[in-house]
């Protein structure tokens, strides 16, 4: 057996990333030993940020790094409040002692890997499976969380030495603990007399005792790839900590394990308190009653399961069986919004960052925006001028993909009103995205212009998404992109022969059109546009519906009524007549897919363009003898679709199908029978019943109940004393 001879000089605290228990036990170990100087488990060159560790830098926040020029290539290093090397920190900073990262720099992490959170895996999972758990998490915190002491850092690295017995080392650890222990003998050599190392428990073994000859260790790192990085803090979430997030030293439940760190005294009662409040904020009954039944009862499972006290588990039966009645869903609710949770960090102004992001910064505290993790609805009016600067804002965001807020709802542009309704919530993976946006401008407004510009170029775009692209700018606010965009749609759209492009670019356009002066947008340049595309739209529509099969006569159905609806709605007289004259060029054609036909000549009819009567005539003679039932079934969708209101006012359309279904044979009527299911199956509750009331001849069908009078005096007596009634 080798003994170790343990260097008085230095103390390695192995602790477990993101425990409560072991932040407590890390403050306490460092007050004891006193050390001058603290390496704590980080990236070595982000030591010009630890400065910035200061009362003004709010937890969860992460370090970033990422490849200069390539910041799609990133990687993050976690800290929360109650995360060990966090408190390290904030101990070296209130004592005015050095602290310095000791682990691999980024740009060796970097130098082979995309984005990553860095944090190995947990290997504790064999030591909490020997002690008969079958849950780390529930482990970890009934032996560390629950009863923390500086005492326990030798424990715990002893078995972490024996953990290492049987689990193999990979390459990337070795090269991390040969740099640490280079590390920590300049440290050494540079005079310092006490060096305290935070480091994750899996490496401790790594470090204590004689550190030994460098040069094996230099071996190891030699050769080792390098990139060009940078370095910032960012903000970080709860929810990002959590495990489901898919990091590798994720925790299930960083919402409580905040509260085990900050809760002084009465900690299950604070976090009963809280479970309550939340419920309350539901509408839900929960009194101090139940606080008080769910903290006895918690208390008395801690009791029976030897704990000292009560834990998470505890917490939670005792919250799903007296605050929740059982109702996971409710504890679903708890579980996101407090074990979980959703804090968002905060980083100083004075952090480095790429110019894009102080002016996303800049422009979001000018409009009153307020970055946060939660989800929240942003109600606009228009008519005011901070409410247009907060929607052209967001909409740039959108064209660089920073996804910070988002469309209530997905119509929001279509909407002809004053109001805009956005989704905001900020992620911390928007740091990255960012990053990369900055590579367009130095300005949120300048990067989206430079971005739809570069959209243009691309290989093989569409008009639709030209057109999007209009749309886009305009909602934005970016002139100088409007102009070239605007001429790649006419060019793009003088050359595309194809009539479903056009027709699916239209709508888009249109609804520019017509809306744009809700945003004070001048529009007028999109007119010739906008009238050229009709024009062949309208030239293009009977060699395009021609000889169409039943799937793609669905897909041109949604052209159809998309541009009819465009159309119709730009009030221009010139436009209708020419839109409705191409449709009723091709009803009476027999090439032509029945599905369009019922569709043009319900669009016809609502339209006024041909009468009631002649709509039902062509009903008619679409269900009479010669044509397949199938077929004639998907003219009654085409006319029928989307609506049946019709056949409530009109009782010759009713009678007439009605009639038909009647009349087909038994085989028929297995065949059509899906296709009909269908179209009546997409009409309103309300419309449906009004049609079964017609085809019954308008009586409602009147159903008898038999009546047990001895039952239900008996149910009314009950009701009569629970009311305190007499009957």
């Amino acid at each position: 057996m080798t003994i170790v001879i343990p260097d008085l000089r230095v103390r390695v605290f192995g602790i477990r990333h993101h425990g409560p228990g072991s932040a407590r036990s890390v403050r306490q170990g460092l007050e004891e030993f006193s050390p001058d100087v603290v390496l704590i488990e980080g990236p070595s060159d982000a030591d010009p940020l630890v400065m910035l560790a200061s009362e003004s830098m709010e937890p969860p926040i992460a370090l970033l790094a990422y490849a200069t020029g390539e910041p799609s290539k990133a990687a993050f290093w976690p800290f929360a409040v109650f995360s060990p090397e966090w408190q390290a920190l904030q101990w070296a900073a209130k004592n005015g002692v050095q602290a310095r990262f000791c682990d691999l720099p980024a740009f060796n992490v970097l130098a082979d890997q995309g984005i990553r959170t860095v944090r190995e895996g947990d290997p504790l999972s064999e030591l909490a499976a020997a002690a008969g758990f079958d849950d780390t998490e529930r482990w970890w915190d009934s032996v560390i969380e629950s009863s923390s002491g500086a005492d326990s850092f030798d424990a715990i690295t002893e078995a972490m030495e024996a953990l290492r017995e049987t689990v193999p080392i990979d390459e990337e650890t070795a090269h991390r603990e040969a740099y640490m222990r280079q590390v920590l003998r300049k440290t050494l050599k540079d005079g310092a007399e006490r060096v305290a190392v935070v480091c994750g428990a899996w490496h401790a073994p790594a470090l204590v005792g004689a550190l030994g000859p460098a040069a094996p260790d230099a071996r190891i790192l030699k050769g080792m790839s390098k990139v060009k990085t940078s370095l910032t803090w960012v903000p970080w979430t709860h929810s990002r900590l959590a495990s489901a997030s898919g990091y590798g030293a994720g925790i299930t439940s960083p919402g409580w394990y905040h509260h085990l760190f900050t809760a002084n005294d009465k900690t299950i009662t604070r976090w009963l308190t809280k479970v309550a409040r939340v419920l309350r904020d539901e509408d839900l009954p929960i009194s101090s009653a139940h606080v008080i039944e769910a903290v006895r009862l918690a208390d008395t499972l801690a009791a029976l399961r030897s704990r000292p006290l009560a834990g998470l588990s505890e917490v939670t039966e005792a919250t799903r069986s007296v605050m929740c009645d059982g109702n996971d869903v409710l504890l679903d609710l708890i579980t996101r919004r407090l074990v979980v949770g959703e804090a968002l960090g905060t980083v100083p102004e004075e952090t480095p960052t790429v110019p894009l992001e102080a002016d996303l910064r800049a422009r979001s505290k000018t409009l009153r925006l307020k970055q946060q993790a939660g989800a929240k609805n942003l109600d606009l009016d228009l008519r005011r001028d901070i409410d247009v600067e907060r929607s052209q804002f967001l909409h740039r965001l959108g064209i660089l993909e920073i996804d910070w807020g988002t469309p209530a709802d997905s119509e929001v542009r279509s909407t002809g009103t004053f109001r805009e309704t956005w989704a905001l919530q900020w992620k911390p993976e928007f740091s990255v995205s960012v990053i990369e946006a900055s590579l367009w401008g130095t300005t949120v407004a300048a990067a989206a212009a430079s971005r739809v510009v570069s959209k243009i170029n691309e290989p093989d775009i569409t008009l639709a998404s030209l057109i999007g692209l209009l749309e886009s700018s305009l909602l934005a606010n970016l002139p100088a992109a409007l102009s070239a965009v605007l001429e790649s749609v006419k060019t793009v759209a003088a050359l595309d022969h194809d009539v479903s492009h056009l027709m699916a670019a239209l709508p888009a356009l249109t609804r520019t059109l017509r809306y744009g002066d809700v945003r004070g947008t001048d529009v007028t340049a999109l007119i010739d546009v906008a009238d050229s595309l009709l024009i062949r739209i309208c030239t293009g529509l009977a060699v395009a519906v021609t000889g169409l099969d039943d799937p793609s006569a669905e897909e041109f159905r949604d052209h159809l009524d998309k541009v009819h609806s465009a159309v119709m709605v730009r009030d221009d007289r010139d436009a209708s007549a020419r839109w409705l004259q191409a449709m009723a060029g091709v009803i009476d054609r027999d090439d032509v897919n029945g599905l369009l036909v019922g569709r043009m000549v319900r669009l016809l009819r609502d339209s006024g363009s041909i009468t009631e009567t002649a709509a039902a005539q062509r009903l008619s003679r679409a269900l009479s003898v010669g044509s397949a039932p199938t077929a004639k079934a998907g003219w009654v969708d085409g006319f029928l679709g989307g609506g049946g209101l019709v056949l409530v006012h009109d009782r010759a359309l009713l009678t007439l199908i009605d009639t038909w279904v009647r009349q087909l044979r038994e085989q028929d009527f297995i065949d059509t029978l899906p296709l009909l299911r269908r179209t009546f199956g997409a009409f309103e509750a309300g419309e449906r019943r009004a049609i079964g009331q017609a085809v019954r001849g308008g009586r409602r069908v009147e159903t008898t109940v038999e009546t047990d009078a001895r039952r239900g005096r008996a149910a009314m007596a009950v009701v009569a004393e629970i009311l305190g009634a007499r009957v």
